[in-house]
């Protein structure tokens, strides 16, 4: 692609996560955005000011003559699939908010059509951009840490009626699949991208608060073994009363400790590591706000530089599909241990 020629973006989807896409494309001098579409009105999702062509189905805007090289998928999780292979069969690049599926089946659809049509698939996962991620591989990979002994993932968030209001596709089995699947799947991503794949998995589950709410789950404790060595274990719940408490990581190495905590894993907490002196990292973004809720990093606008530089040459995909793949695999294996008494 022509490094003068702007991107040109549609984006499927235009909640919370879809205007944050929208805003960021708006903000890069190399992409413009061209369309948008959803299932709402644009009056009942507070649009009534966009410029760019609205429409109400996907088929609708990619059959509207209107000329995309990159379609942005911010839908429900258990829509990703269909639409972006509706995308792909229209032979576009496809930007998929996490996770990129809901099952292993359907991340393998998208990568052979991807493949057939030699289309990028961009997997959403912006806290590998946040400061301490980048930190913690380059100290993980130079082996400034040494042999990874054992790492614990922490995931403990508030969501309560005021998040489940019945309004929407939050909490249901077929369009959100699950706790690990739309709140700490960036997590798991981060874990995955760190250290690599688990085996060996346990898993207790239970539903403390969510049993009016949600299909599935509230809270669980899984330990596993990493493939490339050590322990590990993921802590989470949605049941923490009133507001989140933390995302948060330890790890625990042959020639030091580190723990990266904060509500979004934002913050290094503690780092005391032989022979090395941590040096001063740049500031975080602040979450993102999605209402009534504050999210993951607000690190998308690094999604888009992405996009640009990778369709332009320069650089390479930061996610690709392969690794969403993993990380729906990982939850996916995880979630064949729940009793069938927690799904309702």
């Amino acid at each position: 692609m022509s490094s003068e020629k702007k991107i040109r973006f549609g984006i499927i989807g235009a909640g919370h996560i879809g205007k944050r896409h929208a805003e960021m494309v708006r903000r890069n001098p190399e992409v413009e955005l061209v369309a948008m579409c959803d299932i709402k009105s644009k009056e009942s999702l507070g649009l009534t000011d966009l410029e760019e062509p609205f429409f109400n189905s996907v088929d609708a805007m990619l059959d509207s003559g209107i000329e995309f090289d990159v379609i942005s998928v911010c839908t429900p999780n258990g829509l990703h699939a269909e639409h972006t292979l509706k995308a792909l069969d229209r032979k576009k690049h496809v930007v998929i908010e996490k996770p990129m599926a809901l099952n292993v089946a359907d991340c393998e659809k998208i990568i052979f059509k991807a493949l057939q049509v030699s289309k990028q698939i961009f997997c959403v996962m912006q806290n590998r951009y946040s400061p301490p991620s980048l930190w913690i591989k380059e100290v993980i990979e130079s082996q400034v840490i040494g042999e990874i002994f054992m790492v614990q993932l922490n995931c403990y968030w508030n969501r309560d009626e005021r998040y489940y209001n019945g309004k929407n596709w939050k909490g249901s089995s077929d369009l959100d699949g699950g706790t690990l699947f739309t709140q700490f799947s960036h997590f798991i991503d981060i874990m995955y991208w760190l250290f690599g794949d688990i085996i060996n998995i346990n898993a207790k589950f239970s539903d403390f608060t969510h049993k009016k709410t949600t299909a599935f789950e509230d809270s669980g404790i899984v330990n596993f073994n990493f493939i490339n060595g050590g322990l590990g274990c993921i802590n989470y719940s949605t049941a923490v009363w009133d507001s989140n408490l933390e995302s948060s990581i330890t790890i625990i190495g042959e020639k030091g400790s580190v723990k990266i905590g904060g509500q979004y894993m934002n913050e290094v907490e503690y780092c005391h590591i032989e022979n090395y002196t941590m040096p001063e990292l740049p500031p975080v973004n602040p979450a993102n706000d999605y209402g009534s809720y504050k999210g993951s990093a607000a690190n998308h606008h690094y999604i888009i530089e992405n996009v640009v530089n990778t369709l332009k040459g320069r650089t390479t995909v930061t996610t690709n599909a392969l690794e969403g793949l993993k990380v729906v695999d990982i939850i996916e294996r995880i979630y064949a241990l729940r009793p069938a008494s927690l799904l309702k």
